[in-house]
């Protein structure tokens, strides 16, 4: 059910970072986060009401350690999300998409230090095969050229998601409930807490970007609800399996990417871009192999 929920999560998550490429040209990076939330809040208590009316249960023991735990996760993937609009701005959708994805890598050994996840010798092949290709989606025209901002915002990006995937988990964990109602609820209190603190901060700070989102409905409904059903799926999966694992499974999200962009976005990918893609998919096949 986990692979599922995965698949699901990864072809959805391709669509929003599609959605999210094109509103950041004209949009700022505060404005494109918030897309992603502003309308996801009500769709997840949607949700939750669903499944507690397909199976009701009485409200979750939300305790400090969950809390604590989704406060870390809302903070972390704001800044996560708004590292990975910097990134489309520098690059293409793919190749920005695609550094970001070095969050399953992160994961992997972040989840071998902390959590408990052991790799064997193939895994570590695949985190390998995973630094290479960050090397390469890096390169604008050959490893000469190759640029250390750009990689380290994406290496940057990763780990941010990463800690945020580690810590929804970790949240998911500390309620008592059946499954998916624990995920569900998780979900609604991330997404909630997320919305409440960018409007703030853009009312305070920068109230035109919220007039431009409120300009742009279509294309800022359709990024909160590929947001939201994609965090429905990795949020669950998250909340069934270790989160290495569900990350690693989740780079199929390159192949949907590739196929996004050179056939919606009409986005030329590089020789290196292509391999690099593809090396980031052999890892998580190799990580999961293992």
């Amino acid at each position: 059910m986990w692979i599922f929920f995965t698949v699901m999560a990864a072809f959805m998550q391709a669509w929003r970072n599609a959605f999210q490429s094109q509103l950041s040209q004209d949009i700022k990076v505060a404005g494109v986060t918030l897309a992603r939330f502003i309308w996801a809040g009500p769709l997840a208590a949607c949700y939750l009401l669903g499944l507690n009316y397909w199976q009701p249960t009485a409200m979750p023991d939300f305790n400090q350690s969950f809390w604590g735990f989704v406060v870390g996760a809302s903070l972390m993937q704001i800044l996560a999300t708004g590292l990975m609009v910097k990134l489309f701005k520098m690059k293409n959708f793919a190749v920005g998409a695609g550094l970001a994805k070095s969050e399953a890598l992160v994961a992997a050994i972040l989840g071998m230090l902390f959590f408990g996840t052991q790799l064997s010798l193939l895994g570590w092949l695949g985190v390998l095969l995973g630094g290479i290709a960050i090397m390469l989606l890096s390169t604008q025209q050959g490893i000469q050229t190759l640029s250390l901002k750009t990689v380290l915002l994406g290496i940057a990006c990763g780990s941010a998601f990463a800690m945020t995937s580690l810590w929804v988990r970790e949240a998911s964990l500390q309620l008592d409930m059946p499954f998916p109602h624990g995920a569900a609820w998780v979900l609604l209190t991330v997404i909630s807490l997320q919305t409440l603190l960018l409007v703030s901060f853009l009312l305070l700070y920068d109230k035109s970007t919220l007039v431009a989102l409120w300009q742009r409905p279509k294309l800022t409904l359709l990024i909160s609800i590929s947001s939201c059903i994609g965090s429905i799926g990795w949020f669950t999966a998250m909340s069934l399996q270790a989160v290495p694992y569900v990350k690693t499974l989740g780079q199929i999200e390159v192949f949907f990417m590739m196929l996004i962009s050179s056939l919606w976005l009409k986005q030329k990918l590089k020789k290196n871009d292509m391999l690099g893609l593809v090396l980031i998919a052999i890892a998580a096949v190799l990580v999961m192999w293992s």
